[in-house]
This record gives structure tokens, sequence and C-alpha cells, in this order.
């Protein structure tokens, strides 16, 4: 079998940096004037738009009867009986205007108790709407978050995301931060555009029976006009606040890097220069806020001048019939009743438009969370639909809940089976790997080395299915998981929680199913890997720390710590990306020497001389920058040089 490795040009793959990470994006490090989300023209009121809305709704009202469907219903009933008790309150003054001028304190004194309970009916209906609208917006959030969720942690979809992907900018704000924000400002519309047909409709065959049909056929140009015009002031708007949106993660993201990395910065001093690079973050979020601002100036004035023309339209409207003469045989006491409830049913009609139309800027705001949104919903599904032709992994019947169904796995001789293999770099497409065949068997541990950045661990990629090859197949026969293969990065990774959800990951329950908390072999497992005072600084297996594990244990500790996690699960292959450069040799050698007593097959990358002592007496071979292996013969390191200043090699251990 043939291997040529040559060295790629890294650009921030996994296990090269600290824990937080960020998807690159394609506007570079966050300028204003990248060509991230904001600036594509697609975020606009558009079709685009209403295809990513609908799909959106689709999530948050699922079916009949879902709790979605049921409160935007009771929502509704409450909404009709707010407009009712509304329109009763409204014509109380026209009442008033007639009981007054007829100096009936007998009706007076009727008249007062009906305004006083309709307005606390009024007032605890409206309680009601905001109460309601707020549950939505939870449920709302509930419902849109977990569908995410359930995409993004779908197969390895978040690892593309972050890794592979370069179109979609900080995935995680936009399901933290865009989805609560597109559900509040829902929410907060609902109420208005639930009962908006049935007011518009009411309220204009009002209108039309006050005032003929000059008053309607006015208020509905009027609005259309409005609406034109907010349209046109709009579209902008929703572009930048795309592009803010990004910044800001930009920004929080710079924060976040800080945070993590605060040790290694101040070794370097590095304050200065990250207050720059800060800085800078800031000042193009600052500047692009700025540019918002002052779009939404105009918009600002757009709305209130159509509030408040609106007022004086619907005087105009009512002084046309007046003038004309239609109300010449009424008193001025009947007169002043009439125009009161007039007044109330054209103002409110035009009132009921301006309500649409001061909706603008919160229309604005759901138009661009809903392209944030409907842009990584898109993506995700795209990613969850594709599969890697050129790999299989077997079936397990382990999962991640530490269930366990029917049998253990079928024991397999084989672990990997490659044929004729070919690797690029995903991003830049340099080839990496050409040709390469391989088999991985049971017992016959190997060994990958070769000079840094010459693709070691992303052969290793491959094997686990994070990348895709190019050509070739490759086939992994053995389940993931216990009793099967289980990968050991470069990079440790620990969740939250206590120390035995730590040594047990990724299972989320004790393993092997035997009902007893299992105490003594964790214990057993964290001595062997040299950490027995971790259990008291954790104040047992089971309690829950507030720390950050990153932040108290040390990279030695942390990459034993791994190791315990190894031999609770103990796989048949375990699969080690240089999962032992920040211990010492003599600690090194005891972790590989326990792994192959618990029967393990290692395959593992590495640097060190010194791990061929783990199943060879003497030393082990040394690669040069040349590529050259010296003490091996090719058939005992089982790859031929495929030339080349970086070449990596493939041997048995």
């Amino acid at each position: 079998m043939n291997i040529h490795v040559e060295r790629p040009r890294r650009r921030g793959w996994p296990g090269r940096s600290g824990p937080v990470r960020r998807a690159p994006m394609a506007g570079g490090s966050g300028s204003a004037g990248g060509a991230g989300a904001g600036g594509r023209a697609g975020s606009r009121l558009d079709g685009l738009f209403l295809r990513r809305f609908l799909r959106l709704l689709a999530v948050l009202f699922p079916g009949w009867p879902s709790p979605s469907a049921l409160m935007f219903l009771t929502l509704l009933g409450v909404a009709l009986l707010e407009q009712l008790v509304i329109y009763q309150v409204g014509v109380i003054p026209s009442h008033y205007y007639e009981v007054l001028g007829s100096k009936d304190f007998s009706r007076f004194k009727t008249l007062t108790a009906v305004a006083v309970t309709l307005i606390i009916v009024n007032s605890t209906l409206k309680s009601f709407d905001k109460f309601i609208c707020n549950m939505m917006y939870v449920n709302w959030r509930k419902s849109l978050t977990e569908y995410l969720h359930s995409c993004y942690f779908q197969g390895q979809v978040y690892y593309s995301l972050h890794v592979l992907r370069e179109d979609i900018d900080n995935p995680d704000q936009r399901i933290s931060q865009d989805v609560e924000r597109f559900c509040r400002q829902l929410s907060s519309m609902a109420s208005k555009l639930v009962i908006s047909p049935f007011t518009l409709a009411y309220y204009t065959y009002q209108c039309f029976h006050s005032t003929g049909w000059l008053g309607p056929v006015s208020i509905f140009g009027y609005f259309i006009i409005g609406t034109m015009i907010n349209k046109v002031l709009m579209s902008p708007i929703v572009s930048k606040l795309v592009q803010q949106e990004k910044l800001e993660g930009d920004f929080r993201f710079k924060h976040m890097q800080i945070r993590v990395n605060a040790e290694p910065a101040a070794f370097y001093r590095a304050g200065r220069v990250e207050h720059m690079r800060t800085d800078r973050r800031l000042q193009s979020l600052l500047k692009t806020q700025r540019e918002l601002i002052g779009k939404e100036l105009w918009l600002y004035i757009g709305i209130n001048t159509f509030d408040y023309l609106g007022s004086i339209l619907s005087y105009v409207v009512i002084a046309i019939p007046i003038f004309s003469g239609v109300y010449g045989d009424l008193s001025p006491t009947e007169l002043s009743a009439l125009v009161s409830k007039n007044a109330f049913v054209s103002i409110y009609l035009i009132g009921c438009f301006s309500q649409l139309i001061d909706l603008s800027s919160t229309v604005t705001d759901v138009a661009g969370y809903t392209h944030r949104i409907g842009e990584l919903q898109e993506t995700l599904l795209s990613l969850g639909r594709k599969k890697n032709g050129n790999y299989s992994e077997a079936k397990t019947s382990w999962d991640l809940d530490g269930s366990h169904s029917g049998e253990d796995p079928m024991p397999r001789d084989t672990a990997f089976l490659l044929e004729r293999v070919t690797l690029s770099v995903p991003s830049s497409g340099k080839l990496l790997i050409k040709d390469l065949s391989l088999r991985i068997s049971q017992g016959n541990s190997v060994m990958i080395v070769g000079n840094t950045g010459t693709g070691k661990t992303s052969l290793l990629r491959v094997l686990g299915g994070l990348w895709e090859s190019t050509r070739g197949s490759i086939r992994m026969l053995t389940c993931f998981g216990p009793r099967g293969v289980v990968f050991l990065p470069q990079r440790p990774f620990f969740t939250d929680g206590s120390l035995r959800e730590q040594v047990i990951y990724p299972l989320k329950e004790i393993y092997p199913p035997s009902g007893s908390a299992d105490d003594e072999r964790i214990m057993r497992f964290l001595e062997l890997a040299g950490l027995t005072d971790l259990l008291a600084r954790a104040g047992g297996l089971d309690e829950q720390v507030d720390w950050n594990w990153y932040d108290i244990l040390s990279p030695g500790e942390m990459q034993r710590l791994s190791f315990a996690r190894l031999f609770y699960l103990q796989p048949k292959y375990a699969v080690l990306d240089e999962a032992t450069s920040a211990l010492t040799e003599e600690v090194e050698h005891e972790l590989y020497r326990m792994c192959l007593q618990l029967g393990m097959t290692l395959i593992s990358v590495g640097h060190r001389p010194s791990l061929e002592k783990v199943r060879h007496g003497g030393s082990a071979p040394c690669l040069p920058q040349g590529g050259e292996v010296e003490g091996v013969s090719d058939k005992q390191r089982g790859v031929t040089k495929a030339g080349g200043p970086h070449c990596g090699w493939i041997m048995p251990l």
C-alpha cells in the first residue's frame, strides 16, 4: 500500500486551539465591510424572507392540537372579547354627552357603574392577552431551539458546520440569542396581528355606516400609501440589522476567546495587542449600529407622521357629512353624541392601520432574525441529508444513554478497512494522502508517525468519518463506543457535570448496565491514571461542580482523565491522537501498557520514539525531515516512501 502525504496549510483544524471555536466567516475577521451574512442582498423583505418565515412557522405550529395552536386560539378568543369591550368603552363618551345634555342623574350613575365595570374587564383581558403572548414566547422558543438542536447534533453536523463550512457565522449566537429575540418580537406582534382582520372588517363596516363610502376609501388609501413608503424605508434596515447581529457575535466571540485563553495570553503579555483587536471589533460593530440608527431615523419619521396625520384625517372624514348638511336636523346635544361616536369609529379604524404601520420596526427585526435563523435551518438540513458515500460504519446496539438493547455486538477481527483512499484538505483541495490501502485488525496495533502537519490527524478524521475522502472507500467494521472503537483526540473534551460524568462520557448512565453505582471500578481507573487526588478536589464522584474542568486541570491531568475514561469504556480499539503529548515518557509507557493489558488494539499518532517500546523492547525508528526511516524495512513499517520532503509513515507497534 502507498501513502503520499503533503504538508497542508492548517486553517483552524480541531485540536489545534482552545475549546471555544467559531466557524470561519466569508467576511474575514469580522470587519464591517465583510461579505458575511450581513452583506447578502437576500436579507430583505422578499420572497426568500416569506419562504423562510413560513418554514419557521411550521416549526412553531407543528400540528393540531399542539400547545402553540391551543394558545393561539385562546389568544384569538381573548382578543375578540377585548375588542368587544373596547368598543363599548369607546362609545361611552357619546352616552355621557347625551346624559349630561339631558341632566339625567339616574342614567349618569348607571352609566358610570357600567363604565367602571367595562374598564375592569378590559384591564383583565389586556393582562391575559399579555400573559398568553409571554407563554407563547416561551413555548415558541422551546420548540424552535429544540428543533435546531435536533438538526445541529444529528450525526457530525455540528462538526461540519463549525469546521468545514465557511458561510454560516456564529451558529451558537443564532441558536441561543437570535431565536430568543425572534420569538420575543414575534410574540409581541401576535395579539395585534391575530385580531387585525376582525377589527378592520368590523370598524370598516361601522365607518361606512357612519360616513358613507368616502370614509373607508379615504382611510384605506391612506394606509396603502403609508405601507408603500414604509416598505421602501424598511428594506435597507433588514440587511443592516443582519449585519449588526453578525458583528455582535464576532465581538462576543472575541471576549469568549480571551476568557478561555486568558493564561496563554498572559504569558505572551498579549493585553495590549488583544485590547487593540477587541476595540477594532467594537468599532466595526458601532459603525454598523450608527448606520442602522441613521436608517431607522427615516422609518420613525414616516411612522410618526402617519400616526399624527391619521388623527386629522379622522376629523376630515367626520366633517364632510356634517358640512354637507346630512345631520342638519339634529340638536347640538345629539350632534355632539353622534360626532363622538363617529369620531371613535373613524379614529379606531385609523388606529388599527396605525398599529400595523407602527409594527414596521418590529417587522424589520423579525425579518432580520428570520433570515439568520432560516439560513441556519437550511444549512443544517442540507448537512443532515448529506451522506458520505465513501464511508460506512457498523451499527451498534449500544446507545449513548448507556442502555443496552439485545446482545453484545458481535466481535470482529477488523476495525477499519481502507481501499485506495485519496484525501485532500476540504477548504483548499490540497492533496494529503494518495491511494492508501490499509487494514487494521484486532491485536495488530498501529502507529502513525511523521513531521508536524503531514496529515496524521487528517487520517484519523477519515477513519472517524469527519472528513470525506476524495476517492476510495473507508469502512469502519466495528461499532463506535464501549466494546467497539473509541477515539481519544489530541485536545481532551470535558462536558459540564460531576467527576463521574467525565469518566463515563459520552455515556449518560453507568456502563455496563448492572444497576450498581460502580464506584470502586471508577476509583480504580482514576488510580491507574494517576488521579487519586482528583476525587477529593471534586468533592466525590457525584458532586455537581460549578467550575470549568479546563480551568482546574493541567494539560497532563486532562490527558490522564481521558485515559481513565478510556479504561472505563474498555473498547476493543482505541484511536489515540498524540493523547500523551503532555505526559512524561514513563507515564506514557504505563498508560499504553494498561491499554494493552485491557485488550485494546491501539491506532496511535505520535512523535516520540518511546512509543515503540510499548510493544517492542528496542528503540523506535526516527523520522527525519527527508522522510527516511532508519532501522526499519519497508515491509516492517508497512508503507513505501512516496517521495516529497514531508512524508508520513504507518508502522506496526
